[in-house]
């Protein structure tokens, strides 16, 4: 079998491209300050259209911000990325642990196998 007639899903690799696309996302062009500001405007009254225009966002971006951020200042925002990016990490770690388990599993099931 060729490396041509293995699916995308199942391609050797698959892991780590995965893994460098997500490390390679495109940083947000806007800071929590930024961010927290547009939310103020329509707070005090702008229209969520120009909001949107005037800072070249989507009316999706927009209520998604406004789901995430609505009510925080600026410093508890920059502490909930602190948080996100600390809890990915984390979850990163307990992966790798989990795969280091399974293999630590599998080694020590062949050698028994072999003695019996």
């Amino acid at each position: 079998m060729s490396a041509s007639d293995l699916t995308p899903e199942f391609s050797p690799g698959r892991e780590q491209s995965l893994l460098h696309q997500e490390q390679a996302m495109k940083a947000t062009r806007y800071t929590e300050e930024k961010t927290i500001g547009v939310l103020r405007e329509a707070e005090a009254g702008a229209k969520t259209k120009e909001l949107c225009r005037r800072h070249g966002i989507s009316e999706a971006t927009f209520y998604n911000w406004k789901a995430k951020y609505s009510g925080t200042t600026v410093s508890e925002a920059r502490r909930l990325k602190e948080l996100e990016a600390e809890n990915t990490k984390l979850k990163r770690l307990l992966a790798d642990a989990e795969l280091d388990k399974a293999a630590l599993k599998d080694l020590l099931g062949r050698k028994w196998q072999a003695r019996k």
